[in-house]
């Protein structure tokens, strides 16, 4: 990894690099060894993934967001359709249990991307 960049990576290509899994340095390698475990180092520039650590953030929005989508979509479909109890139980209990599953690596790789452009470190208490 190159320390003496000064000017941090585009936007754009950081928040890219994060949804698709990739290095947040070099773009191509691999951010992901399985499906949430974060690789040792990326497969192409050597950047070291020690850094990344995204806690408990992604679960958060992902939990925010999906439950946001459900409820106002199910609202929406009771008011204009007024389906069966044990279908909206059908639709809106598949669609909890797959949303989470389809956002949160990518919510997770923005995270980890983020982290390495702004080069984030853990908080450290001033001494005395």
């Amino acid at each position: 990894m190159d320390e003496t960049r000064t000017a941090p990576p585009p936007m754009g290509s950081t928040l890219w690099a994060g949804l698709t899994g990739r290095c947040p340095a070099c773009h191509k390698g691999k951010l992901f060894a399985g499906y949430l475990t974060v690789a040792p180092r990326c497969n192409v520039c050597g950047l070291d993934y020690d850094f990344a650590e995204s806690g408990d953030g992604p679960a958060v929005s992902v939990i925010l967001i999906t439950g946001f989508v459900i409820v106002g979509a199910a609202l929406l479909v009771e008011v204009y359709y007024q389906p069966p109890y044990w279908l909206h139980a059908l639709i809106w209990g598949s669609l909890a249990l797959a949303l989470p599953l389809l956002l949160l690596r990518s919510f997770k790789g923005v995270l980890i991307a983020l982290q390495f452009r702004h080069k984030a470190e853990e908080g450290k208490l001033a001494s005395e």
